[in-house]
């Protein structure tokens, strides 16, 4: 785990109030029940009327919470008083009813745990320091255990002091762990939230040249009347009328604005190849055609072993994701990049190879990872790998191909993307 990236300045992790009144509920519950019982039906002496009072200042500050509380989410200093108050309450009824000999001791972890989880190291780190302190404090608790009659329970030191080291490892055991898997479902919540947002920012555009062509269509007659009009107009005036000019200036105005019109709908009749069948190997070409525009690299198509034309319903999915590839290779090139289309009866594979550093063996087996961190100083210059990759990993096994990454001997990085024909044609 990259520590650096868990004390990140920029995180504003926030808990939901209602989770955690609910979780405040559930273990206030369980405290009176189990003070009830223990008191009233097993009946063991213990400081009930103490440990009421600690349980009622609970409800109280759970009543203060859920209904006095105005935000709907706590910040991460307001959640992380709330958990520091639950560590505070159940050591202080622990240190009441046995100290570490109480086998609920365990329950003073969970605070640190939800921490790990929803809110920042910081404050984790804060919770589980806190967490040790009572631990460590209860293990000198001079109170009994609750029991019946006379009955003294006592265990050997040994015993003793291994119990609150078992309730130390299991929380740093259990914080660590949580830690670990809430940074990994943010980054790829956050990686997934840029996903759709670009796929947004696609079928935006694509919505707008629909639009733009239906106003191209639905502009053309006005401007023929216009245009029409001002001819008319122009044959009334005089040449040396003081409106010629301004005559003239409307006509080839009107001329210019039915110009643009139709570049529109000459482009939207392209970008219609999105809803349409298109070929792997138009589609590949469209790509390297524009990549070329931008870059001076070289890049080889080769379709000798495309023996079969497929085609498939275009979709900003897949396009996005090849384009994807496609500027990975062109970026980290050092001046060529081969492009091979492969298919036969069954199965259609796209490989995409470069002459570059290849993909860094530190980070070989995460690639299509969101947020991966390399030791490669070339990487790291160029960014944009990680979450890029995870993009374009994840719109192509949207359409159900499958991807794999390796490095060529020769140097240099290699995307092997692949479909079953009869996935992509149904």
């Amino acid at each position: 785990m990259n520590l650096k990236e868990l004390f990140k300045k920029g995180e504003n992790p926030q808990l939901e109030k209602k989770t955690l009144t609910f979780l405040r509920w559930i273990a206030i519950i369980g405290q009176v029940f189990t003070i009830l019982v223990v008191y009233f039906l097993f009946n063991f002496s213990l400081p009930i009327i103490q440990c009421l009072l600690i349980v009622i200042l609970g409800i109280i500050t759970n009543i203060y919470l859920q209904f006095t509380f105005k935000k709907n989410e706590l910040s991460n200093l307001e959640s992380t008083i709330f958990l520091l108050y639950d560590i505070f309450q159940l050591s202080l009824l622990i240190f009441l009813t046995g100290g570490i000999k109480n086998p609920f001791v365990i329950f003073i972890v969970i605070p640190a745990i939800i921490s790990s989880t929803l809110l920042s190291l910081r404050s984790t780190f804060f919770l589980v320091s806190c967490s040790i302190f009572f631990i460590v404090l209860l293990t000198f608790s001079p109170l009994p255990l609750p029991h019946p009659g006379n009955l003294h329970f006592h265990v050997p030191d040994y015993y003793l002091y291994s119990i609150p080291l078992a309730a130390i490892v299991v929380l740093v055991f259990l914080t660590y762990f949580g830690a670990r898997f809430g940074l990994e479902t943010k980054k790829r919540v956050e990686a997934i939230n840029k996903l759709e947002l670009i796929m947004a920012k696609e079928r935006e555009l694509e919505s707008i040249g629909h639009q733009a062509a239906a106003a191209a269509h639905s502009l053309g007659t006005p401007l023929s009347t216009i245009t029409v009009i001002a001819g008319e107009l122009k044959k009334e005036i005089l040449k040396d009328s003081k409106h010629s000019k301004d005559v003239d200036l409307l006509i080839s105005q009107a001329k210019r604005c039915r110009e643009i019109l139709k570049k529109i709908s000459l482009n939207q009749m392209g970008n219609d190849k999105f809803i349409t069948n298109v070929s792997f190997k138009i589609l590949l070409s469209e790509i390297s055609d524009s990549f070329m525009q931008i870059s001076d690299k070289r890049i080889n198509l080769n379709f000798n072993e495309y023996k079969k034309d497929i085609f498939f319903k275009r979709s900003p999915e897949i396009t996005y994701g090849i384009r994807n590839f496609f500027g990975n290779a062109v970026k980290y090139s050092k001046n060529e990049i081969n492009i091979s289309l492969i298919a036969d009866d069954k199965k259609l594979k796209i490989i995409i190879t470069d002459n570059g550093p290849g993909f860094p063996k530190d980070i070989l087996e995460n690639i299509g990872q969101p947020y991966i961190v390399s030791s490669s100083d070339v990487l790291n210059e160029k960014r944009g790998l990680g979450l890029g990759t995870f993009i374009g990993k994840t719109l192509l096994e949207r359409s159900r191909a499958s991807l794999k990454f390796s490095n060529l001997k020769k140097g240099g990085a290699k995307v092997d993307i692949s479909w079953n024909i009869s996935d992509i044609t149904t």
